[in-house]
């Protein structure tokens, strides 16, 4: 009798076969992301964004010269910058990614995890609104003060939690659904590529005499990178909101706003929740006007609560549309 030999496939076969069904594997790499953030969160020590930073700002200390120097070539200096701190790793990303499945996989899901900030936004959140709840002001506004740039010394309880709340829809795009979106365009790359770019353009672009030209080049491509995911953000927040509102104050009261995309994602989570925002803040010392977010009531402990829900319950749409394309990708490969 002919001998029948059992064919054995080494472990790393599954990988391949994934790739063969581009958006599985995708899709696999994306759950794995948002997965280990759910669990971890954000490294208390040691985060690789922390040398990030510590490198972009000796960068920005060596090439922001002096006021003799003319704008244009501080924008310059400033486009420079953005390339030396951004490119080198989002390079070194992409040929560690290209080594092979398996590898490149780890990397993407690793990638992600590090661009991902779903669970450190929610406990943030939650740590201004357990205090405004339980009436320690002075604590909720310690807190606060951690997540916006605005001055939160004088805020009422209203004005923590308008800050709050603003903060929550503002980040949902910035911390999980910008980076989503550039993973699902260009893996693990794209996702570090959106993360670097917003972080420059949270420590360059302010509209101050130090960073007013310096900072113009990561001002300009952050805007560029989060144009498509804020509104995608936006959008998001209206589908699992008070939708005709919200649709309604993101195409009245966005356009409204300095930032073409905050603008959106705000104006439109504010209207969701049905609850008012925006409003004149101190900033540095000095007021600032800004138009009205939204239509409704004034927030409170408990919206900014809603606000952590709408987050969470758009990053599970983002992931039910990812799992029907890739159940799409497995069955017109079958």
């Amino acid at each position: 009798m002919p001998r029948i030999i059992a064919r054995r496939h080494a472990p790393s076969a599954a990988i391949p076969m994934l790739a063969d069904t581009p958006f599985l594997f995708v899709f696999m790499a994306l759950l794995g992301g948002v997965a280990l953030d759910r669990i971890f969160g954000e490294a208390r020590r040691w985060h690789p964004l922390v040398g990030f930073g510590r490198f972009a700002s000796a960068l920005e200390a060596r090439l922001n010269g002096s006021q003799a120097i003319g704008a244009r070539e501080l924008q310059l200096r400033g486009l420079l910058a953005w390339l030396l701190a951004v490119l080198a790793w989002v390079v070194a990303a992409s040929l560690l990614r290209s080594i092979g499945p398996v590898i490149g996989w780890l990397v993407d899901v690793s990638l992600l995890y590090l661009a991902l900030g779903g669970r450190s936004l929610a406990e943030h959140a939650e740590a201004v609104a357990a205090p405004l709840a339980s009436g320690d002001l002075a604590e909720a506004r310690r807190r606060v003060g951690w997540m916006v740039s605005r001055d939160t010394a004088q805020l009422d309880e209203r004005g923590v939690a308008r800050a709050g709340v603003e903060s929550v829809l503002e980040n949902g795009n910035d911390a999980v659904f910008g980076a989503l979106f550039w993973f699902l365009v260009a893996g693990g790359p794209g996702a570090l590529l959106f993360r670097l770019a917003n972080t420059l353009d949270a420590m360059w672009g302010y509209r101050n005499q130090r960073f007013l030209d310096f900072g113009r080049a990561a001002a300009r491509i952050d805007d560029l990178l989060n144009w498509a995911p804020a509104r995608l953000t936006a959008l998001s927040y209206a589908l699992l909101g008070a939708t005709s509102r919200s649709l309604a104050c993101w195409r009245a009261q966005a356009p409204a706003w300095d930032s073409p995309n905050a603008g959106a994602v705000m104006a439109a989570g504010a209207g969701a929740l049905d609850v008012q925002l925006g409003g004149s803040a101190v900033y540095h010392g000095r007021l600032e006007a800004r138009p009205p977010l939204g239509a409704g009531m004034p927030p409170d402990a408990g919206t900014i609560r809603r606000a952590i829900r709408l987050v969470a319950h758009a990053t599970r749409l983002w992931l039910g549309v990812a799992a029907l394309v890739a159940l799409a990708s497995v069955l017109s490969h079958a």
